[in-house]
């Protein structure tokens, strides 16, 4: 198998081929918590967690790393503004320790849901400072920083290969442009490696502070993922992933400033970026105030694995629509693999296990199907169709059935394992229904009847009526 990615570094797919043979070095742009996790964020970890279920299919030892950025990330992505962090333990009148842990453990909760396995190593930025104090001393020893008005600027001037990942047009750049206007820069491409207190507009009282070689401050988002992926893969490794709204500035100012620091090229083999997930014909953000988050969808009767299938139908390089009609379509899907693998279950365990399979060759197509479309650059709408399409071929035998579709889903992740027949959870509210619209039956009040079981078609549950009576089951 020769797995092939599209790396934004060369803008083309490519072989994948790792630095040391049989091995991965593996960093992910993690989460800054200040606020919930939002669908079009999660989507992203979904492409991280198939690219890592992908490797080690492939037979990689993967080592995993992804950061908690608890500190620097400011209000623009940039220079301007404030801490995320620190204006939401004022917006909720919390400590930045107790606003940080807490979206950590919320963060985690809903990757947990997703099925999403954890990273080998989570760094959280607040326990990293020294390294990058370290990194930027380095910097400025090799010439590439410069101080203004109490913060350490790098200079892009001095990387001459400043503008060639994100393919920025830097003479067509206006000052502040793209940054934000910044007085102290000398050009608005120049970003801060380390903030100092005066700064800020909270001045001293600023909570985030800790002491360097240019006075009390904090440091700036980039240099963070630099420093701690650095620390734990080496000063070169394999594949580094985001969305592609880091590729102009946050991931352009890390190849930059490690790059300059370690003197090595490339920095990193691969970088791979997820697409947006759009509402209303814009990205989902939280600064758009138009981002759906996992309770939401916990809360219209969806179930987290169904927005993994919903996301799985789609290429991480393509843009994905949201809308709730979509949502409610691929948890229908997901409902019927769900029933079709319970019954598969079912006639595995009545067939004897020492029994002589007739004819493997149906099956092995299938394998090879499959592993063609995850290694073509994670083609999972491909790798799905390819499971559905084997769930439904009655000529394959159930148990080797099975076997293989537990193996496809150790890339897939739907959690076909855990898959059983359960009693149907019903709300309080939709079981009143219930009991109104069997009473309007019996009244022959039909009129009432189809009116009630449209309200119990809002909570996701639809209901029939057979000879024994109501027959409620998820949409």
């Amino acid at each position: 198998m020769q797995l092939t990615i599209y790396n934004t570094l060369h803008g083309k797919e490519e072989a994948f081929k790792p630095l040391n043979e049989g091995t991965v070095g593996f960093y992910s742009c993690g989460p800054t918590v200040y606020e919930y996790a939002h669908m079009g964020n999660l989507r992203t970890y979904i492409f991280n967690d198939i690219l890592k279920r992908v490797l080690r299919y492939d037979g990689f030892k993967v080592k995993h790393v992804m950061n908690i950025t608890d500190v620097g990330h400011l209000t623009s992505d940039a220079d301007t503004g404030e801490d995320k962090v620190e204006m939401s333990a004022i917006r909720e009148g919390r400590s930045v320790c107790e606003i940080a842990q807490h979206y950590t453990n919320a963060f985690k909760e809903d990757i947990r849901k997703l099925n999403i396995t954890e990273p080998d190593i989570w760094c959280k930025a607040t326990d990293h400072i020294d390294d990058m104090i370290k990194m930027i001393k380095t910097l400025e020893t090799k010439g590439y920083t410069y101080t203004s008005n109490g913060n350490v600027y790098f200079d892009t001037s001095k990387f001459e290969h400043y503008a060639e990942f994100a393919g920025l047009r830097t003479s067509s750049l206006v000052a502040g442009a793209r940054t934000g206007l910044d007085k102290n820069k000398r050009c608005p491409l120049d970003f801060v490696l380390w903030f100092t207190l005066e700064s800020s507009k909270f001045g001293k009282a600023h909570a985030m502070k800790w002491d360097s070689p240019w006075g009390v401050g904090y440091p700036g988002w980039h240099i963070e993922c630099s420093a701690m992926s650095s620390k734990y893969l080496g000063e070169q490794f394999d594949i580094h992933t985001g969305g592609i709204d880091h590729i102009p500035v946050h991931h352009t100012n890390e190849i930059a400033q490690a790059e300059a620091a370690f003197g090595k090229h490339p920095w990193v083999q691969y970088w791979l970026h997820g697409n947006f997930l759009i509402v209303e014909r814009g990205k989902m953000a939280k600064s758009a105030g138009n981002f759906i988050r996992m309770a939401s969808i916990e809360e219209h009767g969806y179930e987290p694995l169904a927005y993994r299938f919903f996301c799985l139908n789609a290429h991480y390089r393509s843009e994905l629509n949201f809308t709730w009609e979509a949502l409610d379509s691929a948890q229908k899907g997901y409902d019927r693999l769900k029933k079709k693998i319970v019954e598969l279950k079912s006639e595995a365990t009545k067939s004897a296990p020492d029994k002589a399979f007739r004819d493997l060759s149906g099956i092995a197509s299938y394998n090879d199907k499959f592993e063609d479309a995850i290694n073509d650059d994670l083609n999972m709408p491909v790798a799905i169709a390819t499971l559905l399409e084997l769930v439904n071929d009655s000529t394959i035998e159930s148990r080797p059935k099975l076997h293989r579709l537990l193996r496809m889903d150790e890339v897939l992740g739907l959690g076909i394992r855990n898959m059983e027949k359960r009693n149907l959870l019903v709300p309080e509210e939709v079981q009143k229904l219930l009991e109104e619209r069997e009473n309007a039956r019996k009244r022959k009040d039909w009129q009432m009847a189809d009116t009630i079981r449209k309200k119990i078609m809002e909570y996701g549950f639809s209901v029939v009526d057979t000879p024994d009576g109501q027959k409620l089951d998820r949409k």
